[in-house]
């Protein structure tokens, strides 16, 4: 068996199963045999012939914890994520001090984006096997990816206390501590694993981004800069450079462009399909279709793969190509492709596009079922619930109901509201360096501050923090629990703030219509408003307001906003992320400042 399992593990898949085989006819009554003879099938794609060996095995040996984990992982690999979950509790209820059980099971859940659950079993497995580095490492991941941060931090420290020399442990390390807003920390924690010996391109990108964050913005420009002399073929660390100087090349040398970065990079290795790709999301991000489609095709002919075909149909899209782009998508979806969410989504916004509602409509209610809290899918299925005049638009969208405007009541330490406004403005604005709006936002005309904005040890903004959660948790008292509405299912009694950022709007500067997909709640409190937003003119007395209902422009609907609602210094809007919202365009010398952050669910991890 020990002969059989390590031609498995060294890939040799044909001999490994062989000899499985005949060990089975050997030993006809060891559940080992029939495990062993299971994950061989496995790993060589049987999965029918897998799951019978696994099931001779526990009818040998009931409730085998080590052959239902490794069932389990042949049913995850399959697509069988429920019926893994649920062999794995069954190994874990059985042998409840079996860590490697917790362990899979944590990893499971993830994949089914059952974050509290996730968690919870990896912390089982670790205090099982608390000098296990590497269960302390898919902790900190997981939880990170969760947003548990708290916990993420622990999880980290802990396998540095364990290995003090582990460079991903450092590096998850400064990341969790920049999601968490403490840029001047994770400044800290990068350069000292720097100090202990990490070179990588992969750390020093990260310091680059936390320096950005905390302000040192000449800093982060030259060592992103450093990063591609020595580095010049990582690609992360060109789109980089290439972000940092689209937003602060105004105050660079007039000889920096940031495109150019990329374009040389290509010239000097043209045959490094990742730098065409990222420079081709790069140019779509930019609307700039035509020289990405270019880039697509020069990929396409040399390996071609789904993911390619659905970003040139994207790029035809752009380029008002709708009918050869269509003919890329149904061959995708003629090929399989429709069981992935990300390709029903960008099929729905196809067929909107083309005037096929009913279809897009179809579209957008797989990926809702494949993924019930895709927010992306659920703003195309109310886009063509209402083409088709469907009142379950009304149901889901709710404009009414689920749109408020909260006012906020003035922290305490500050006298009144005006106060308050005040100090925050300040602290803003000497956040908001970038001379001109980031590429992948919905933003036009303005700024955007860099990292998450709370978190950060700022008096002001730790205020303003539990100043709006408490207006957020008032306002969700308010709303009715449906268990059946995609929203309100969801509701809880508080809510984790995920990303959070300030946005100052110059003069004629808007939010396109947009969603927010990292979501499930969305938010803009208002800092401070020009003249003309807050005593508009007869001739634009809708200037600077926000707006819900209405889709992207791009999709050539020409559907009006379902409800414009004016804004006010010291008020908080609040709405579910799938809804489309954006601003009206305002012309004044005075900017628009606000801030804006997303929310997931608070759920009871006791």
């Amino acid at each position: 068996m020990q002969q059989v399992f390590g031609i498995l593990q060294a890939g040799h898949v044909a001999d490994a199963l062989a000899r499985a085989r005949r060990l089975v006819a050997e030993a006809r009554g060891a559940p080992d045999a029939y495990q062993l003879l299971g994950m061989c099938h496995a790993e060589a794609g049987h999965a029918e012939d897998a799951e019978a060996a696994f099931l001779h095995a526990l009818e040998l040996a009931a409730d085998h914890p080590l052959v239902l984990v490794n069932y389990a992982a042949m049913l995850r690999k399959t697509g069988r994520l429920e019926h893994a979950i649920a062999t794995l509790r069954r190994a874990v209820s059985n042998a409840p001090d079996f860590a490697k059980g917790w362990s899979e099971l944590g990893a499971a859940a993830f994949a089914a984006g059952l974050h509290v659950d996730a968690v919870a079993a990896l912390q089982r497995a670790v205090a099982l096997q608390p000098g296990s580095a590497a269960g302390w490492m898919t902790l900190g991941n997981v939880a990170r990816a969760g947003g548990s941060l708290d916990t993420a931090e622990r999880a980290y420290a802990r396998v540095i206390a364990i290995e003090p020399g582990h460079a991903a442990a450092a590096l998850g390390l400064g990341t969790t501590l920049r999601m968490s807003g403490r840029t001047d920390e994770a400044v800290a924690c990068f350069e000292d694993a720097a100090r202990r010996g990490d070179n990588s391109p992969e750390l020093a990108d990260s310091l680059v981004g936390a320096l950005l964050d905390d302000g040192r913005l000449d800093d982060a420009i030259q060592l992103a800069r450093q990063v591609v002399r020595e580095h010049p073929g990582f690609v992360p660390g060109l789109v980089t450079l290439a972000n940092l100087l689209w937003e602060h090349r105004a105050a660079q040398a007039p000889a920096d462009d940031a495109f150019d970065v990329m374009r040389g990079a290509i010239k000097l290795r043209p045959n490094q399909p990742e730098l065409r790709l990222a420079f081709s999301q790069l140019l779509l991000s930019a609307r700039m279709p035509g020289e990405a489609l270019e880039q697509i095709r020069t990929v396409r002919a040399h390996a071609d793969q789904p993911a390619l075909v659905l970003m040139e149909a994207n790029a035809l899209e752009m380029l008002d190509n709708t009918g050869h782009a269509g003919a890329l998508y149904l061959n995708l979806n003629r090929s399989g492709a429709g069981e992935l969410p990300g390709f029903l989504n960008a099929y729905a916004r196809h067929l909107l596009r083309a005037g096929e509602w009913h279809g897009a409509a179809q579209a957008a209610i797989e990926a809702t079922r494949l993924n019930p809290r895709d927010q992306e899918a659920w703003a195309y299925l109310g886009t063509a619930w209402r083409l088709l005049d469907d009142p379950r638009e009304q149901w889901l969208c709710d404009y009414e109901r689920l749109v408020a405007l909260v006012d906020i009541e003035p922290p305490p330490g500050f006298a009144d509201q005006a106060t308050f406004l005040d100090a925050l403005g300040a602290t803003l604005d000497g956040m908001h360096k970038a001379k001109r709006a980031p590429m992948q936002q919905s933003l036009r005309g303005g700024s955007q501050t860099p990292g998450r904005l709370f978190g950060r040890r700022d008096p002001v903004l730790m205020a303003a923090h539990g100043a709006l959660l408490r207006g957020v948790e008032e306002w969700l008292a308010t709303l009715p629990s449906d268990g059946e509405h995609p929203f309100l299912m969801q509701k809880t009694r508080s809510v984790r703030v995920g990303g959070s950022w300030s946005v100052k709007l110059w003069s004629s500067g808007n939010h396109v219509n947009h969603i927010h997909p990292e979501g499930w709640m969305s938010s803009a409190f208002y800092v401070s408003l020009p003249p003309a937003v807050l005593s508009p003119s007869a001739g634009a007395s809708q200037a600077g307001h926000i707006q819900f209902g209405q889709p992207p422009v791009e999709l050539g609907l020409a559907l009006p906003p379902r409800r414009v609602m004016r804004p006010g210094a010291g008020k908080l809007a609040l709405f579910p992320s799938y809804m489309w919202h954006g601003t009206v365009p305002f012309e004044d010398q005075q900017p628009r400042t606000t801030v804006a952050f997303d929310m997931t669910p608070v759920v009871d991890e006791t």
